[in-house]
């Protein structure tokens, strides 16, 4: 077991194991020629500590875009048959107020709180942000997006475990590092 750093800003193994998910999600969408802003989102958002951590903040992010877009889409889908063509009105901050309560009695339904936020922002982003012709397809591929950056963080964290990185790196350090020692 490695001692707390207590303050001290060091690199980690989470840290190398998140960038090192963020960076094959873009890879991966560089070589499809896709914006990979939202796979690399939620890589980030999808590494911790460990698979237990990383599957509950994965699982957050993920289960709140899943809900945020649906809801998000059905809701577009009401303002458009009234506003056709869009824009601002006022009906936005109605369907607003509805899909934010929505949102919340889903997370208390499915037990999934942390799901909350990252479905309002998808929520917001839907409804404030996207034209008319494009909000299915933009929820559609967040969801997607968002799913393969957490599947490459549960991917990256299931196939370099703490325990086996550490045992490389006291290995490869002749039997010394971050604070544990190993007789050779």
């Amino acid at each position: 077991m490695t001692e707390p750093h207590h303050g001290k800003i060091h690199i980690g193994m989470r840290n190398i194991k998140t960038a090192c998910s963020a960076t094959l999600c873009a890879l991966l969408y560089l070589l499809l020629d896709r914006n990979p802003t939202f796979a690399c989102i939620g890589a980030v958002f999808g590494m911790g500590s460990d698979m237990a951590t990383s599957r509950l903040h994965g699982g957050n992010r993920l289960f709140g875009t899943i809900i945020g877009g649906l809801l998000g889409m059905f809701l577009f889908s009401i303002y458009i048959k009234i506003y056709p063509q869009g824009g601002k009105h006022i009906l936005m901050l109605l369907l607003l107020f509805v899909g934010v309560v929505l949102l919340i009695l889903a997370g208390q339904l499915l037990h999934w709180p942390g799901a909350i936020q990252p479905g309002g922002v998808m929520l917001c982003i839907l409804l404030f942000n996207q034209p008319v012709d494009a909000y299915v397809t933009y929820s559609l591929n967040r969801i997607l997006d968002t799913a393969v950056g957490v599947l490459m963080s549960l991917l990256i964290n299931r196939l370099l475990p703490r325990e086996k990185i550490t045992h490389w790196m006291i290995w490869l350090c002749g039997g010394h590092y971050d604070g544990i020692e190993v007789e050779n």
